[in-house]
């Protein structure tokens, strides 16, 4: 059926073609004035001839190249849509792996939330000078609280502290540094010139996130398995 038809539209073109030369030495003009449509229906004849043609010896790669047509408009459409919408999109994604990765910070801006670890606290990294540093959230700490370690890695200068701050550990009573750190971020929520404390070495096991952080923020509270934090506008 195929070739049959493969045949028609060669006879058709051929056809249409020689009485396209045929006419070729008429004046159009003259032709268009005594309203002669020969002539155009030939060309018409002609391009239906040869699209037929074309459509049936590459209808196998016509129909893959409006499959290929379709599905590449479909994936352009959709990453339009991914760019219009990114913001919300990334907030989204940042709160499913929040809820699926605890302690990892959420939030868009200055509102930030956290949910509960399987120990029960608010474990979450924090960026200090720059430095990530993993926290624990202790609203009964008065102070930031940091080891020696993420002191080192914050770029204090533990050589000169004075560890002169009387404070109180799950190891009991021992001595602190007072510090001021330049830079607290935790995800988008950043506060700078935040007063805290480097506990002596061997002292202190986690770092803890206290008041003179939480202090700054508009608000902070704990609703089920989150704390959620918004700072100041």
């Amino acid at each position: 059926m195929s070739r049959r038809l493969t045949w028609i539209f060669v006879i058709g073109a051929a056809l249409s073609l020689a009485a396209l030369i045929a006419t070729a030495n008429q004046d159009p003009i003259a032709q268009l004035l005594r309203h002669d449509l020969g002539p155009l229906l030939l060309k018409v004849a002609l391009v239906v001839s040869a699209g037929g043609l074309a459509l049936v010896v590459f209808r196998d790669r016509f129909a893959k190249a409006l499959e290929a047509m379709a599905f590449w408009s479909l994936v352009g459409l959709l990453l339009v849509v991914a760019y219009s919408y990114r913001l919300e999109l990334r907030e989204v994604a940042d709160r499913v792996v929040a809820e699926l990765l605890p302690g990892h910070v959420a939030g868009h801006g200055r509102n930030v939330e956290v949910v509960r670890g399987r120990a029960g606290d608010f474990a979450l990294a924090v960026h200090i000078n720059g430095a990530k540093v993993p926290m624990v959230l202790d609203t009964g700490a008065t102070s930031v609280v940091l080891t020696q370690e993420a002191a080192r890695a914050a770029g204090l200068p533990l050589e000169v502290l004075n560890y002169s701050v009387n404070v109180e550990t799950a190891n009991g009573r021992t001595r602190a540094a007072a510090v001021t750190l330049d830079r607290l971020a935790v995800g988008g929520l950043t506060e700078r010139a935040v007063p805290a404390l480097v506990a002596q070495p061997g002292q202190l096991k986690s770092n803890l996130l206290g008041m003179t952080f939480l202090n700054r923020l508009d608000s902070w509270e704990v609703r089920g398995d989150k704390l959620r934090l918004r700072g100041t506008p």
